[in-house]
This record gives C-alpha cells, structure tokens and sequence, in this order.
C-alpha cells in the first residue's frame, strides 16, 4: 500500500491561559478586510490545546495542529513552543 499524508491544519498563536492540567489555551489572531468599509480589523478564535508536559505558560508563542477530539472541547495538540513570554 502507498503512504497517505495528512493534511492537519496548523495554527499560530499566544497562550492566555494555563491553568488547567495538560492543557492550554491559545489565541489565534488573523486580519480580515472589511466587506465594504475596506478597513483591516483583527479577528481572533480561542482553541483549547493539547500539552502533554506542561511546557507552555501563559503569554508563550505556539504552534498548534488539529487532532482527533480528546474532549468535549479539544481538539488541538501544542506540536511547537516558538517563542517564550517575556518575564518581566
């Protein structure tokens, strides 16, 4: 039998919460273009995600991937921590 690619859709996007165990949420921004008016606005989705060690706080950048349901409410698997927050 010939190998089969999936095709599962990837993200880019911020952790804005961490609190719950092995999973996090991320906010994915993305710039639409006003149907009439022409002006750039930000639209942005919340995805729960994922994380089996625990390796993404909050304020990280992150790749996500869409998966098979793991529950009522996730979907996705954190596949890349690109980029660590900022301690301030």
């Amino acid at each position: 039998m010939s190998e089969t690619t999936s095709n599962k859709r990837t993200l880019v996007g911020r952790v804005v919460s961490d609190r719950m165990d092995k999973t996090v949420t991320v906010v994915v921004e993305r710039r639409v273009k006003h149907a009439i008016y022409d002006k750039i606005m930000m639209r942005s989705s919340k995805y729960h995600a994922h994380d089996d060690g625990n390796d993404a706080k909050s304020g990280d950048l992150v790749e996500i991937q869409e998966c098979r349901p793991l529950s009522k409410s996730k979907a996705w698997v954190v596949t890349k921590l690109l980029e660590r927050a900022v301690a301030i």
